[in-house]
């Protein structure tokens, strides 16, 4: 991607430039993020599903939002609903003050506020996938923890590694008649772990291009392959002189993938965010 590319893409609304504060603050992939956004409410920060609890621009349900915020909402200035949710013996979340529940489940259509939880999710997300798989995971392995919970992506994931041929329905019996759709094509034919794992690939790519206004973005990692990160760490010589300006950021920055950034990466954040008039 250009750097005009990019610029032109960070300075296209709202949204966009929520999702791309959260993926520098957090180092998340920006690409994946934005994908998930089209992919889950179209980049509509008021979204709301007709089925269940889930809204925002991620459709958070209430109990994984208040466990996210409760989690996580300290690190973003969100100490007071971080500490406003307790958790009962049943693992369950909750409020005492209705009015206070009500004003952090509202936080869900707050771009900025949505995105750093949703950033923050596939953050934890990836340290236990990475941790039970024994390798780096990628945009659609988050994706496949966003579907099936991280337990469910743990035996998918280990079953397109061992046989990726398998029937998903019949590895998922629950989840397939809930969305029949992901699980079987045209017939009825019962899809294998490889091609839903292709479909949700080709899924949130083209989610990202879409919401990119066209512009093609780095593909979403595979296993095996590094992640992309537009905004990745910048290595640095000892000895090279400091770079100065945005355009030499973006020039000299290593295409590889962190989930944390760096020293290096704080910079380029700055200048960009700078650059976004944020």
């Amino acid at each position: 991607m250009t750097v005009a590319t990019l610029q032109s893409l960070l300075s296209t609304g709202g949204v966009q430039s929520a999702i791309q504060r959260a993926s520098l603050k957090t180092g998340v992939d920006f690409s994946y993020l934005l994908g998930q956004a089209q992919v889950e409410s179209s980049l509509r920060p008021d979204a709301k599903a007709s089925t269940s609890s889930a809204s925002g621009l991620y459709q958070f349900v209430e109990q994984s939002w208040l466990g996210a915020v409760k989690k996580h909402g300290a690190e973003h200035g969100l100490g007071w609903a971080a500490d406003s949710i307790s958790q009962g013996a049943n693992g369950r979340y909750y409020v005492s003050d209705t009015a206070t529940r009500d004003y952090i489940l509202k936080l869900r259509n707050n771009a900025d506020v949505s995105s750093l939880m949703a950033a923050e999710y596939a953050s934890d997300n990836k340290a236990e996938l990475q941790t039970a798989l024994g390798r780096d995971v990628g945009g659609v392995d988050l994706y496949m923890a966003h579907f099936l919970g991280v337990g469910g992506a743990k035996k998918f994931l280990t079953a397109l590694s061992s046989d990726p041929g398998a029937s998903a329905a019949q590895l998922f019996p629950a989840a397939a008649a809930s969305n029949r759709g992901v699980f079987f094509g045209e017939g009825g034919r019962a899809r294998s772990v490889s091609e839903i794992y292709d479909r949700f690939a080709a899924k949130l790519q083209k989610g990202a291009e879409v919401a990119a206004g066209g512009n093609a973005l780095p593909a979403i990692a595979a296993p095996g392959k590094i992640d992309p990160l537009q905004l990745a760490v910048i290595e640095q010589d000892a000895d090279r002189p400091e770079v100065a300006t945005l355009d030499q950021l973006l020039a000299s920055a290593d295409k590889s993938s962190l989930m944390r950034p760096s020293p290096a990466n704080a910079q380029l954040a700055y200048m960009l965010l700078a650059s976004m008039g944020a």
